[in-house]
């Protein structure tokens, strides 16, 4: 498959984070569309805006030089979700997030997929502290931000007031003290 950005291939145990791909668009389109997730967070989208956020996607890479990984079960080749770095234009820092396609959930891929961005993140671009915007009522967001070691004092993100900020320290080990 021809890349569509410039992403690097990462890896963990069981997975490999890589760029989106054209074949990626039916699984997050069934995602956005459709996951229990998203109905949950009432973020549910039109097939048209998941093809228009996948674009955005696309972009971001070419942009920033970072973006959504692709993440991918090593063993079976599916894809699981995605996991990445992101800087909206009126977003005040630069955010780890991630998003799990249905099926995926509560296996430990996000953190596995997060610690290795946050490694890549270091390493090869330099940063020196990541965000996470969740919304108050994710506590499965939450758990995950927590395993990566990061902390809240419950300060709402300017741009979306139902989301605390979660500040990722970066130390040697990516700041996954905990386990």
């Amino acid at each position: 498959m021809t890349p569509l950005s410039t992403a690097p291939q990462l890896r963990s145990e069981r997975l490999i984070l890589r760029g989106p791909e054209r074949d990626d668009l039916a699984a997050l389109t069934r995602f956005m569309t459709s996951a229990p997730s998203m109905q949950a967070q009432g973020e549910t989208v039109t097939p048209e805006q998941a093809w228009f956020g996948f674009l955005t996607g696309v972009g971001h890479w070419q942009w920033h030089g970072f973006g959504f990984f692709t993440v991918v079960e090593h063993h079976t080749g599916d894809p699981v979700g995605r996991v990445g770095l992101l800087k909206h234009s009126n977003w005040p820092d630069i955010e780890l997030a991630w998003h799990l396609f249905e099926g995926a959930e509560g296996k430990g891929y996000a953190t596995e997929a997060a610690r290795a961005v946050k490694k890549w993140a270091r390493d090869d671009l330099g940063l020196d502290k990541l965000y996470s915007y969740i919304d108050f009522n994710n506590t499965r967001s939450q758990a995950v931000a927590k395993r990566l070691g990061a902390v809240t004092d419950g300060t709402r993100a300017p741009h979306e007031p139902q989301a605390e900020i979660w500040v990722h320290p970066m130390g040697n080990n990516g700041g996954t003290e905990t386990s």
